[in-house]
Order: C-alpha cells, then structure tokens, then sequence
C-alpha cells in the first residue's frame, strides 16, 4: 500500500494512505505508527493517527520533509515492529438496558437484526481502537458487520450522557462525558475513559483492543457506584485477562 505524502505546515507531514474509513487502511496507518515508534528517527516529536492517514510532527531544525518522507519509504513494511508493545487488550461493562437504548429499535430496523440480536453482535465483536478524540478519551472502534454500516441520526442530539455506547459506520464509540452527538445509542459502559491523575489520562489507546461484556442495570449500578467512591479502577478491573495472557 503506497502512502501519499502532504505537508501540514513547516513541521508536520501526513503520510495518507486512503481517503475512507476502512479495515486495511486503519491497520496500515497503526502499523507505520509502530514501526515509526520503533525506528525512532531524529527529530520525529510525535505522531496523531487517524483512520485513514498519519501525522508526523518533527522538528525542523533536526531534519527535514525530504529526508523524514526517505526514511519512512525505507521503513520494513514486511516485518512485525521489534520494540513497540502490542496495543492493549480490553473487556468493558456494557448494560443494553433499553433505559440506555433509545435507539436501539431503530438500529434493529436498520439492519434487518432483532433488537437482541444487535446488542449479541455488538458484544461478541472484536473491536480495535482506531483513533482517540472529540472529546478526551473518547475511543472510535473498528469495525461491525457490514449491516452496521449506518448514517449517522439525520437530528443529532444535543445531550448524550456520559457512558453512552453508540453505533455508525460500522463503527462503535463511548461517549467519556455528557455532549452533543448523531450517533445511534444502543447502550452504556458506567467506567471512566479518561482521567487527568491517571499516568495515561485516556484509558484507551489507539490499537487496543476491546471486547465489550454485557451486564444488567443491577451491575451498572453498582459499577457506578464504586467509580464514584474510588473504588472502582477500570486501568485495572477491565483489562481483559484471558486476551492478555
């Protein structure tokens, strides 16, 4: 797969790989962002993946456009990255209680699946975190089923709460806090994603993995409540034991 290469101002280069949101696009981009990390090469800041390209900050006093886009075509593109951990595995809370589902009826009709056969799929579907952002920690996870391959609602509301799982595109996100959003809400995860006394503030991390494990309002409860009381640790309660081993 031959990147396209586009400055973004004097110290930043995109490396491009497609223009739509895609499995092997995505897995391009995160596996360049490893080999990158690996390389380690001189003056490269930091790197902001995305689901289709890849932005790479330098410093232009270290190197240059030229010489960083001759260094990344020299990269091995057909080897594992040596040095880079594997994106973590996850397995979040999720209640499909249809008090956290209001449209859950019409992700049904929309994909010609029964009601709990969306949140069955949903739950059994291995995701990957694609990319982290509109808000601080909010995880954009690859991918559904084709049938999921939604519009966003054509009246996006004005407050989604905080929690919120969500569909489009064939795509799932959390919502980490209360916002506006267009996504089709089909549940709730009552763990926090994102937290500035944290090491890490966003608990998810672009090519970690996520399985999501379904719980009753009782269980919501109660997480809620521990998260509350701090004594509820998602960095440690959610890592997903049989993935890690």
């Amino acid at each position: 797969m031959n990147p396209r290469f586009l400055a973004a101002g004097d110290a930043a280069l995109v490396v491009e790989y497609g223009e739509i949101i895609d499995a092997a696009l995505i897995e391009a981009v995160q596996q360049l962002d490893r080999r990158l990390a690996a390389a380690a090469l001189p003056g490269v800041i930091e790197t902001v993946p995305s689901f289709r390209s890849l932005m790479v900050h330098y410093d232009p006093l270290i190197t240059s456009r030229a010489e960083l886009i001759q260094a990344i075509e020299a990269l091995d593109t057909g080897s594992a990255a040596a040095g880079v951990e594997p994106g973590r595995p996850w397995r979040l809370p999720v209640c499909y209680d249809h008090a956290f589902a209001p449209d859950l009826a019409d992700v049904a009709t929309a994909t010609g699946l029964a009601p709990d056969a969306v949140t069955a799929t949903h739950a059994a579907n291995p995701f990957t975190v694609a990319v982290v952002g509109f808000l601080p920690g909010c995880p954009f996870m690859a991918e559904l089923p084709p049938a999921f391959n939604l519009s966003r609602r054509t009246t996006p509301r004005t407050r989604v709460p905080a929690g919120s799982v969500a569909v489009a595109q064939k795509l799932s996100v959390i919502y980490p806090a209360e916002s506006p959003g267009g996504w089709h809400l089909i549940g709730n995860c009552p763990i926090p994603l994102f937290d500035a006394r944290w090491e890490r503030p966003a608990l998810l991390a672009p090519a970690d993995t996520v399985r999501f494990q379904p719980i009753d309002t009782a269980e919501h409860a109660r997480i809620l409540a521990a998260v509350r009381q701090g004594e509820y640790d998602p960095r440690r309660e959610c890592v997903d034991q049989a993935a890690a081993t």
